[in-house]
């Protein structure tokens, strides 16, 4: 009986490994349930874009450690110690970490992100009329929306017949906007009001822009307690709080917010049907998560992880995280608030399964990739 060669053997073997190889690959790419994602928002969904933009000058060290520690183990440009929602979104969905925008260089396969840090939902000239402008970000929704069509536009993507964009497999993930529009008119005439009817409209009309392009499947975050923030803990008077120990004044800012958002996307659905449109409540999952902190993991609701040492939160605006006198707490796993503003890798992994998993998704997340899977 003849026996093969070694090499012959180590040809065979290498064919072995790369047929194996191969069918995972494709194994992998029918389990999608989407071929894109495409990001929108803030600080706590950027990946990358402030880096080429002018982020917030209070944290503009973003690209230093400690952020990335926990996960990376190195700065990825996110505002927080490792992941965020949209990088939990991606991996739940078999897809690479969305590249930002503005250095994809071609590295877009699976989806872009546009979102900014420092973002707003108001054109940013609004704030600059008003003086108001602290000059951290010039972006807002619309901005992103703008760089979006350019996108489409270097895809040579005119239109849904155009046949390159290919919507009915693409999730759009608008994180949460509109918290820094708020923060920039404290101490201001300009009233809440004027913010939120003029945030929302604007917020509307980057939604309607991407349902008109043929957009099929959405989800739209609504603002987080932002009065659970320790920055909020930090600037208010000790008597402006809640049943939950946060900021009362902030929080009913961003609660009466979501309302308005909900509404919204309540006549957004009826107007686009063939859509579907899911509302990601992250004001009920943080507070969820404030009134059950062992149950979550969590031991520090209110004090930054990263930060000045002083009491009681940890924080000063004059010493924030990576700058030479911050200093990291040795378990970030157990502290909501990562920097002060932004939150924890932790943080955003638990939020993220109430979204994807729990029942803090109207509709659930999982009748989304139902209708998809209908649908094929």
């Amino acid at each position: 009986m003849a026996t093969l060669s070694p090499k012959i053997i180590t040809i065979c073997t290498l064919f072995t490994v790369l047929s194996i190889a191969s069918s995972a690959a494709t194994d992998e790419e029918q389990t999608r349930p989407f071929k894109k994602l495409y990001a929108f928002g803030d600080s706590f969904t950027d990946t990358g874009n402030t880096k080429n933009g002018n982020g917030p000058s209070g944290f503009g060290h973003v690209s230093n450690s400690p952020y990335g520690k926990t996960f990376f183990n190195h700065s990825t440009n996110r505002y927080c110690d490792g992941r965020l929602v949209i990088d939990f979104v991606a991996e739940s969905l078999s897809l690479p970490y969305l590249t930002p925008y503005l250095h994809h260089k071609g590295n877009d396969t699976f989806g872009v992100n546009f979102a900014v840090a420092g973002s707003t939902a108001i054109n940013h000239e609004f704030f600059v009329r008003n003086n108001l402008s602290l000059d951290f970000t010039p972006q807002s929704i619309q901005t992103q929306i703008l760089w979006f069509n350019r996108y489409l536009e270097s895809q040579a993507c005119q239109g849904v017949e155009s046949g390159c964009k290919d919507f009915n497999e693409t999730l759009f993930w608008f994180g949460e906007i509109g918290v820094n529009d708020y923060a920039y008119i404290l101490g201001s005439s300009v009233s809440d009001d004027t913010i939120r009817k003029l945030a929302i409209s604007s917020v509307s009309g980057a939604l309607q822009t991407v349902l008109e392009k043929g957009a099929k499947y959405l989800v739209v975050q609504g603002l987080p307690p932002t009065g659970c923030l320790t920055l909020a803990m930090y600037l208010a008077s000790p008597d402006d709080r809640d049943e939950i120990g946060c900021v009362k004044s902030a929080n009913n800012q961003s609660y009466t917010h979501n309302l308005v958002l909900q509404a919204k996307l309540d006549e957004l659905r009826k107007q686009y049907p063939q859509s579907v449109i899911l509302y990601a409540d992250y004001w009920n999952a943080y507070s969820t998560i404030m009134k059950n902190l062992t149950k979550y993991g969590f031991a520090e609701a209110f004090k930054a992880c990263c930060g000045s040492q002083d009491p009681p939160y940890n924080f000063s605006v004059f010493k924030t995280c990576g700058t030479p006198n911050a200093t990291v707490c040795s378990s970030p796993s157990q502290y909501i608030n990562w920097d002060g503003v932004h939150l924890t890798e932790a943080m955003y992994k638990v939020v993220s399964n109430m979204f994807l998993q729990g029942n803090f998704s109207q509709t659930p997340f999982n009748f989304l990739l139902e209708k998809k899977e209908r649908q094929g």
